[in-house]
């Protein structure tokens, strides 16, 4: 296969969209093509996503301030400089602001769409339907999508940053996340994900947690690499940092994910997806989202509608000791990659 100079367009608020997109430009990249990410997550900046994606990859961090005209002429700007031969597209077929809309009709190159659930607000009232004609491939990754029927789209198994052999054994990973090598006692980890309210409300979480379970259980606060955590964050009324945990600064938290028993957290795409190819118990609230949605992804039994909840379910499971019990795992980043070589780039040649 000659190596395809990809543009992968992962624009976003959260985590989901740039850790998706990370996992298909890593294994793209280990193939031998020329990748460039864009991403405008405010997590973006202080996530080391060169350590883990290689230098083949080549990372554009945008800021999420900018409006519709500046992403208009940023995105013109990336599709001039890199002369993609594809251009893969992150969940909004219209781009993040509209502006890709105009361009797709007239870009000669192959187009792809990661499509994943949407809204139904959100896809009547831009007409979604529509967009993703502009596509020669729909990916759908792990869950159900609105247009997952359609005649182009292919379904895969979810997308994860890491290969089966890059996760941590258990020892190592407890050993991580601080927990000594003779504690065979549970451990309970709660992920600090969402916006910068969030994570700190899950430091609160985690502080009530350790309170109710006591000797029971270790329990540590994840969080991700930002300054989510310093004096000039925003602060949500009644969350405070006093008693809560340290909180580990872990990404990708997938290579630890061996060495959780108990998962708590919020219904984002990785979280839920990285505690199922697992194995881990996970409960979760479903946040607001404007795109997603949270409660759709999330099972009966794996949903908490308040933190009250939450907590009281998280000390259940600890109690109950559940079972880990992993599937059979197939990273659906690898398949894509595939997918995307025959249909799309096979004709460039062996």
């Amino acid at each position: 296969m000659t190596p395809a100079r990809w543009l992968i367009y992962a624009l976003g608020g959260g985590m989901g969209h740039f850790t998706r997109a990370s996992g298909l430009a890593r294994n793209a990249a280990r193939k031998g093509h020329h990748v460039t990410l864009v991403t405008n997550s405010p997590f973006a900046p202080d996530v080391p996503l060169e350590s883990v994606l290689g230098p083949e990859v080549h990372v554009h961090r945008l800021s999420p301030e900018l409006g519709k005209a500046a992403m208009r002429e940023t995105v013109d700007c990336l599709l001039e400089g890199v002369r993609p031969d594809l251009l893969v597209v992150d969940t909004f077929p219209r781009g993040l602001v509209g502006e890709l809309a105009p361009l797709l009709p007239s870009l000669r190159m192959g187009k792809v769409l990661v499509h994943r659930d949407l809204n139904p607000t959100y896809v009547a009232r831009f007409d979604i339907a529509a967009a993703v004609e502009d596509f020669h491939l729909l990916l759908v990754p792990g869950e159900d999508a609105p247009f997952a029927g359609h005649p182009r789209a292919v379904r895969t198994e979810p997308w994860l940053l890491l290969g089966r052999e890059e996760w941590l054994g258990r020892e190592e990973a407890r050993e991580r996340l601080g927990v000594a090598p003779d504690d065979t006692r549970p451990l309970v980890a709660v992920m600090g994900s969402g916006n910068a309210l969030e994570v700190e409300e899950a430091g609160l979480i985690a502080a009530r947690l350790q309170e109710r379970l006591g000797a029971k259980a270790p329990v540590r606060w994840l969080a991700p690499p930002g300054p989510w955590l310093s004096e000039k964050a925003p602060r949500k009324k009644n969350v405070v940092r006093d008693g809560a945990p340290r909180p580990l600064r872990v990404w990708p938290a997938l290579a630890v994910m061996s060495g959780v028993d108990v998962l708590v957290g919020a219904g984002g795409y990785n979280t839920v997806q990285e505690a199922r190819v697992t194995g881990t118990p996970l409960v979760a609230l479903a946040r607001a989202r404007r795109y997603d949605r949270q409660a759709v992804r999330l099972r009966p039994e794996e949903l908490a509608r308040t933190p009250e909840e939450l907590v009281e379910r998280a000390v259940e499971l600890v109690d109950s000791r559940p079972r880990r019990d992993p599937p059979s795992y197939a990273n659906g980043a690898r398949d894509a990659v595939a997918l995307i070589e025959r249909v799309l780039l096979g004709a460039r040649g062996a």
